[in-house]
């Protein structure tokens, strides 16, 4: 073989591994689910998302792992929720060494602390027969290595807030990748038009519920930005924390409105344990209505999305509490 000829397939090599590079996806980690579906929604083909806490995953009790850091660590980007939703952020950016950008999804919302949601409940019902206490009296903090703070982080459950994240993780994907600004500003156009049409619908079909059968009651703290948008009330057995456990005080004081309520039916999440649900259920003698989405996507199915996760979820309360 001719040195010249050697030559010219060095070259070419050289050439299609700089291309190669030029070419290759952004890495992006994202902290949970639904995060990761933004981004691959805004993202397309220039991403390579890594979720770590996965579909049907707690982040409430997530322990990062020595094979999450070095995600961490080798990531273009790394998209988080912030308001304190995970609680081991900062320990593992440290152990991972990651030193670029940290994309806080829900930077510029307006957060609702539990205090605002429980006195917007209350104020949106004056003057109804009903009592609404909004059952909070259990302590939000007991969670120790979990606690969210004084704000809800759930803030995902309002689709106008949705179009916040999808609007930041826009911004961070431009910056990072500008190369490829325009499909990520169109990409992120189209979803925000499907989030709004979406947001409509929602209107529409829970406004359609009777008043009085408003009543959304689940495993843990997870709906407020989604009752205080679309006008329901919740209750809960415990805070924000999954892994918390209420008191027999609160079970009872629960069990109270439940009935003086007359709620129409309880509701499971993806990610928690059924069995206090179960007490309720036998104790009220009310029926589980379903089981919805809050902080994880679903493995497969309509609700393995974030815009599916909406329609599962509206679907599957308007048919519980139509009548």
């Amino acid at each position: 073989m001719s040195k010249s000829f050697t030559l010219l397939l060095g070259v070419a090599a050289l050439t299609l591994s700089g291309a190669a590079r030029a070419e290759a996806p952004l890495s992006v980690v994202a902290s949970f689910s639904i995060l990761g579906d933004m981004v691959e929604n805004v993202g397309g083909e220039h991403v390579d998302v890594t979720t770590l806490v996965g579909p049907d995953g707690d982040a409430h009790v997530f322990s990062p792992s020595p094979i999450d850091a070095r995600a961490v660590g080798e990531a273009d980007l790394f998209v988080v929720n912030g308001l304190h939703f995970e609680g081991w952020l900062d320990r593992l950016v440290e152990a991972s060494g990651y030193a670029g950008p940290v994309v806080v999804a829900s930077r510029g919302i307006d957060a609702l602390s539990f205090d605002e949601e429980r006195d917007e409940h209350s104020s949106d019902h004056e003057g109804h027969d009903h009592d609404h206490d909004h059952d909070h009296d259990h302590d939000h903090s007991e969670h120790a290595g979990h606690d969210h703070g004084p704000e809800d982080p759930h803030a995902w459950q309002d689709l106008q807030n949705g179009k916040q994240y999808v609007a930041n993780i826009r911004d961070a994907l431009v910056a990072a990748d500008p190369e490829h600004a325009a499909d990520y500003r169109r990409n992120a156009k189209d979803y925000l038009t499907a989030i709004d049409t979406l947001d409509t619908e929602v209107h529409r079909r829970i406004d359609a519920i009777p008043e009085a059968n408003r009543v959304l009651i689940t495993n843990h703290d997870a709906f407020g930005y989604f009752a205080n948008a679309y006008g329901l009330d919740v209750l809960s057995p415990v805070g924000l924390s999954t892994a918390a456990q209420p008191s027999a005080a609160d079970m009872a004081k629960l069990i109270q409105q439940i009935q003086k309520r007359d709620v129409k039916a309880l509701f499971l999440e993806n990610m928690t344990s059924p069995a206090l649900l179960e007490q309720l259920a036998e104790e009220t003698g009310v029926t589980i209505g379903g089981t919805l989405y809050a902080g994880a996507l679903a493995s497969d199915g309509e609700a393995s999305t974030y815009l599916g996760m909406f329609r599962h979820n509206v679907e599957t309360l308007t048919e519980a509490l139509k009548e």
